[in-house]
């Protein structure tokens, strides 16, 4: 998408603190973090949200989640717990419409989250 940050980013057009990368996706620090570690998971791919994607599509959340647990380990939180969210639609606040995940850690989280 020509106008989507996270696609310029992916791109190389924008900077960002890169975590981890290959072929799949892009792993970035959030530039407002909400927790001591707040990364940005972003499937190379886009989707505005899991509402755009098919079955084609399936493997891209499940590879998300698992280098997510993968960092969020290597990170020190494995045992204390850590969070992945993806939100869906402005109402869930979703303020960037390309698929990505947050990782959060480092903080206690409440639930219900919202």
């Amino acid at each position: 998408m020509d106008n989507c940050i996270f696609c310029k980013i992916i791109g190389g057009d924008i900077p960002a603190r890169k975590v981890f990368e290959d072929e799949k996706i892009l792993i970035i620090e959030d530039v407002s973090p909400q927790a001591p570690l707040h990364l940005l998971l972003l499937p190379k791919k886009h989707f505005a949200n899991c509402l755009d994607m098919t079955p084609f599509d399936d493997d891209v959340a499940g590879y998300a989640l698992r280098k997510g647990g993968e960092i969020a380990r290597s990170n020190g939180y494995a045992e204390s717990g850590f969070r992945i969210v993806q939100n869906n639609g402005a109402g869930a606040g979703q303020s960037v419409f390309h698929i990505h995940f947050h990782l959060l850690a480092g903080r206690e989280f409440a639930w219900p989250p919202g």
